[in-house]
């Protein structure tokens, strides 16, 4: 029936449509005047038509659906166990455990808590082998599916530090793989997207990031774990994660590793705001549309209030709920891979992932990651694409509404942060510069925060 209804139009070529728009401009020039550029370089045209944007590259392979994903830091084990079979029981499907010390009782954290088809995800941002295959044992005795999450190089690039060396880090490494059948290793890539890279250089770093591991790590043969920061550039954003995946499974072939990757997103932190906060749910909302038609795996919604509130069960749930509603109200799980077959989109995803993977390549020729971490390059290239963007904000020309454009000036905030919401200083001896996330909003806050009564 639809082949029958489409007959009875003419088709329309790309040349016709360029031509007809060339008429109505009247004049004026097309390229200068529909055509924009992105800060990664990609041009966006104002249509996209199969005789020109279908890609060449492979289908990317995403995933059957995402779940939602409870952050939870233990403190106290008891509260966190049962914080954990509350979320579980009003929304989240699954739970990512944030554990700062190896006397964390694993036995108690999980009392009680449903196993088998539920996903825990646990965050460690030490590295100890006893305290892995304490969890390795736990999970095989009791069929959990547990994934841990441990990333030196994230360390060292967030720190400026390795937990130890580079040497007993990687034997560290090496030893849990060989020993441990549950997934251990996360690439913390977010903090790429939340100092200021573009999109191109988080695509890159990453999959560099990636590499270190395939080449440091000889026994991997266990599933990895991808974090990513989601922004608010809507399109642009699902096709990062597209892309992401795509290159993902390029790297991976050469490495004989047969594994997919297991992408948690997660929205940015660099465009939220202290004021007018609740525009942070809209931020967030999109932010969360865009992982999901772009194929993320787990979506761990950050709470509108997150930039100076400590965890509170308000901010919590309208997270999870702002999830809920997009998978059961807008019905975001009934359909797989949405994007495929959006010239738009699968144009953006190939044009990515083309750029990322020539930097990548250049990258590598100069050493890796690590080397570029030690030199200051990664360093410079994203100051340099931050301050671009920063420049944007400053001139009025990136808006966010309510901070520099639409703002509330009755609107107080002093008295209601219970966290310090701007860049900390914490000067110390370091092995490289680490990369530092910055909001684009900071500088402005703090101005207004100085001038209230």
């Amino acid at each position: 029936m639809a082949d029958n209804l489409f007959n009875e139009f003419e088709p329309v070529s790309s040349k016709q449509w360029k031509q007809q728009i060339q008429y109505e401009l009247k004049g004026a020039d097309y390229n200068e005047t529909l055509v924009w550029e992105s800060p990664e370089g990609i041009k966006v045209k104002p249509f996209y038509h199969g005789d020109e944007d279908i890609p060449k590259t492979e289908n990317v392979r995403t995933t059957n659906g995402f779940s939602i994903l409870q952050n939870i830091f233990v403190h106290d084990v008891k509260k966190s166990n049962e914080r954990a079979l509350d979320t579980l029981n009003r929304g989240a499907e699954s739970i990512r455990f944030t554990i700062e010390n190896e006397s964390v009782s694993i036995e108690e954290l999980m009392r009680n808590l449903p196993l088998g088809d539920t996903q825990y995800f646990f965050y460690l941002p030490f590295l100890s082998i006893d305290f892995v295959n304490r969890i390795n044992d736990f999970a095989s005795k009791n069929n959990a599916n547990i994934s841990l999450q441990i990333d030196p190089i994230g360390q060292l690039v967030r720190d400026g530090n390795w937990f130890e060396n580079l040497d007993k880090d990687f034997d560290k490494l090496n030893t849990i793989a060989s020993k441990t059948t549950i997934p251990f290793l996360n690439i913390s890539s977010g903090i790429y997207q939340n100092a200021g890279a573009n999109m191109v250089q988080q695509l890159a770093y990453t999959l560099a990031h990636v590499n270190e591991y395939f080449n440091r790590i000889s026994n991997l043969n266990q599933p990895i774990t991808i974090e990513i920061a989601v922004g608010t550039n809507y399109f642009f954003e699902i096709a990062k994660l597209r892309a992401l995946r795509l290159l993902f499974n390029t790297l991976a072939k050469e490495y004989n590793h047969d594994l997919n990757c297991h992408i948690i997103a997660t929205p940015t932190k660099r465009n939220k705001t202290l004021y007018d906060y609740n525009v942070n749910m809209l931020r967030t909302t999109t932010e969360c549309m865009s992982a999901i038609l772009g194929g993320a795996d787990a979506i761990a919604n950050l709470p509108y209030d997150a930039l100076y509130h400590k965890d509170n069960e308000f901010g919590d749930r309208i997270a999870r709920n702002q999830l809920l509603v997009l998978k059961h109200e807008s019905y975001f799980d009934k359909v797989n891979n949405a994007a495929d077959g959006a010239y738009y989109i699968e144009s953006l995803t190939e044009q990515l992932a083309e750029k990322a993977l020539l930097l990548f390549k250049d990258i590598e020729a100069n050493g890796g990651l690590i080397t570029q971490l030690i030199e200051g390059n990664i360093q410079k290239k994203i100051s340099e694409s931050a301050t671009k963007e920063q420049e944007l904000f400053d001139s009025g020309k990136e808006v966010l509404l309510g901070t520099n454009k639409y703002l509330n000036k009755n609107d107080k905030m002093k008295h209601d942060l219970e966290l310090y919401p701007f860049v900390k200083q914490n000067p110390r001896k370091t092995l490289i510069t680490p990369i530092i996330e910055k909001r684009l909003a900071e500088k402005l806050e703090q101005e207004r925060l100085s001038q209230e009564a």
